[in-house]
């Protein structure tokens, strides 16, 4: 949509921001099928627009979603007005600052922006069903045996077969290793809780030194370690061993939670997840999509996979594999 056209849509629908001249600039985010622009009429006073994909029901979630969670005293950017027909958002200008961006400060200012980071997504893990209960068909598919193992295949599809040239045989070989699918199996029982499903540190603005979760359409009921792992095994950001024990043990006591043993597996199954998913998307993102960025990311991510797949049980053939891979180069 041309930004003249999506100009007049702003005036239109929100004609006391829009007094005077208003300008409007895309912002380059991420790899998704969404359009994001921050339209101002002044140094002090903009808003962000987004424009998304009719076709994909999970964009449509948006809004309500928004809503739930601003009820549930869980920051988010406000909703000034939603146009499902032309699939058009206006929402809070939050600003550029997002957690990622704080990268390079000290371990004193990032560890105090990631325990408020885990303050927030533990309010919206702590939610009874029965609050969440209402979103039933306004937020995706809950994650099940059937997802994780999706997670796993795009893995080896998109990352060992697109990214490193793995042969198919290769791929469908470790792809049905027994314990793949036992770890599919055993986390679809665990008792699930409200997730962000893409909690990691470009999904966090952070204003005035508080962060306030976005890209949250993707919610939906699974684990709560699928959100810990996001942030604490982020490609894009190096967190230490100890740092990450630290914000662990953290959420642990802001939650109560005293299963250390449980909890630490749980979350080393949802690492291993949550990084076959990200690798996968790179692979699709860089080499399908031509949003070749993300491959500078592969590093990063393979590396962390490695050092998770090393610790579990009966993945030594898919630890193997992974250790045989090119550590600072591939095929593309």
């Amino acid at each position: 949509m041309k930004t003249e056209l999506l100009l007049r849509q702003t005036r239109r629908r929100l004609p006391a921001f829009s007094e005077g001249e208003i300008k409007i600039a895309p912002i380059e985010k991420g790899g998704s099928d969404r359009r994001f622009y921050r339209v101002s009429c002044a140094p002090e006073e903009s808003l962000i627009l987004v424009k998304y994909n009719l076709e994909r029901a999970e964009n449509r979630h948006y809004v309500r979603i928004a809503e739930f969670l601003t009820e549930h005293g869980i920051a988010a950017p406000k909703t000034y007005f939603h146009d499902p027909g032309e699939g058009l958002i206006w929402i809070e200008d939050l600003g550029e600052n997002d957690l990622f961006s704080f990268r390079e400060d000290t371990w004193l200012v990032r560890g105090a922006l990631y325990r408020s980071a885990l303050n927030e997504i533990a309010k919206l893990h702590e939610l009874p069903q029965s609050e969440w209960s209402e979103l039933d068909g306004q937020m995706p598919p809950e994650f099940n045996a059937a997802l994780y193992r999706w997670e796993q295949n795009y893995f080896f599809e998109n990352c060992l077969g697109r990214i490193f040239g793995v042969d198919e045989g290769s791929q469908r070989e470790l792809a049905s290793l027994p314990a793949l699918a036992e770890i599919a199996e055993g986390l679809a029982e665990l008792p699930r809780v409200l997730v962000h499903r893409d909690f990691q540190s470009q999904n966090i603005i952070v204003r005035a030194g508080h962060p306030f979760l976005i890209d949250f359409q993707g919610m939906r009921p699974g684990l709560a370690e699928y959100d810990l792992a996001s942030l604490l095994f982020d490609p894009y950001v190096e967190l230490s061993a100890s740092e990450r024990e630290e914000l662990r043990c953290y959420y642990m006591e802001r939650r109560g939670l005293r299963s250390v043993g449980q909890m630490r597996k749980t979350l080393r199954l949802c690492a291993m997840q949550r990084l076959m998913q990200a690798l996968g998307a790179y692979g699709f993102l860089g080499l399908v999509k031509g949003h070749r960025h993300f491959l500078a990311h592969v590093p990063a991510a393979l590396d962390s996979l490695r050092n998770v797949v090393a610790e579990i049980d009966l993945l030594q053939p898919l630890g193997a594999a992974l250790a045989s891979l090119p550590k600072n180069g591939w095929v593309h």
